[in-house]
């Protein structure tokens, strides 16, 4: 671990409570949460933190609002920012924190906020909408932007889109925060990609398909008329052949080393562990086993790799496990806690 002491933040749906943002201490000898306290905030569907750790960004009802993390891991609210658009359902940072990226899963659309040196969310520098027509169904008929983020060199933005099935990419223009079209990643028809992340080397990119269950691991390579240029290697299914119906992936996440990706699938009501081969890229499943809770939204290995929570969204419960990494084993290890519509877990390291 690289800090003695994290809170976690737990962003949630406000149905039946006007507080979306939950913050606890984390107990890593326990392994389970302690509530400490909780903001108003309208359907938090998303959280970030800023990659200089002192700000976090939260989705909310027709815009974003920002916090700055106190030196105990308190949030204090700086704004609100609107994205000129419906609801989002992702947002992240680029690597220099100058800029914001939303995702708009209803509206198929990425909006660009500028962002400033305290944090505070600006003015929207670009929209995109996503255009196009997928396959005929009820679920991939339409864009739906379900995910954006920077590769590690902070070159191209990555906007995955279940209903398209494809990744598109652009490059940013620091000066004016315009996005511009260099490259489409196409993934199997009816796959859904919805979720990515990149290995700390920038080399491999990972894509979690929603609807095929799966992960797409692609090298990435910089070419040097300063295009990018992938390669699909793998694919690796998140849960068993036997997985219950209907079954779809949700979370995407590293471990705090990066050895581990961690993956939830809501339907199978599972969590998923892989582990990451450094010299190819390649994953190997670890374990695939029942999170005691209902639409596991998110799940998230505990800094220590020792714990790990699932945030069960329809049953509205945390659920929290002993793991055996090298066995592939998870045990219960507390109560489980109840809080509404549980959608995003961070974890925050206090200095």
């Amino acid at each position: 671990m690289r800090f003695q002491k994290y809170v976690a933040y737990v962003s949630s749906y406000t149905k039946r409570s006007k507080n979306g943002i939950t913050i606890f201490d984390v107990d890593m000898e326990k392994g389970t949460f302690v509530y400490r306290n909780s903001l108003e905030i309208s359907n938090s569907s998303y959280l970030t933190c800023s990659h200089n750790d002192q700000f976090l960004y939260s989705i909310t009802d027709m815009g974003v609002k920002s916090y700055e993390i106190d030196e105990n891991g308190d949030l204090s609210e700086i704004n609100f920012a609107s994205i000129n658009g419906m609801r989002g359902c992702y947002l992240s940072t680029d690597y220099t924190d100058r800029y914001l990226f939303v995702a708009g899963y209803h509206d198929g659309k990425i909006t660009v906020l500028r962002v400033g040196e305290d944090g505070a969310v600006g003015e929207i520098t670009d929209e995109k909408y996503v255009q196009g027509m997928g396959e005929v169904s009820d679920r991939s008929y339409v864009p739906h932007v379900s995910c954006v983020k920077m590769s590690r060199d902070n070159k191209f933005l990555f906007a995955s889109d279940t209903g398209m099935d494809h990744v598109n990419v652009y490059s940013l223009d620091y000066n004016t925060g315009k996005l511009k079209p260099v490259d489409i990643i196409r993934s199997d028809v009816n796959s859904g990609p919805r979720h990515m992340i990149f290995s700390v080397d920038n080399k491999y990119l990972y894509v979690l398909n929603e609807i095929q269950n799966s992960i797409d691991v692609f090298t990435y390579t910089l070419l040097d008329s300063g295009y990018p240029e992938f390669e699909k290697i793998q694919t690796v299914n998140t849960v068993e052949d036997y997985h219950a119906s209907m079954s779809v992936s949700r979370a995407l996440k590293f471990s705090e080393d990066r050895e581990y990706i961690v993956t939830s699938s809501a339907g199978d009501n599972s969590v998923e562990i892989f582990k990451r081969n450094d010299a190819d890229g390649t994953l190997n499943r670890v374990l695939c086993l029942p999170i005691s809770g209902t639409y596991p939204k998110d799940a998230a290995l505990f800094p220590d790799m020792k714990h790990l929570v699932s945030l069960n969204h329809e049953s509205s419960t945390l659920t929290f496990f002993d793991v055996d990494l090298y066995n592939g084993l998870l045990a219960m290890c507390a109560k489980e806690i109840k809080i509404d519509y549980p959608n995003c877990v961070i974890f925050h390291g206090l200095k």
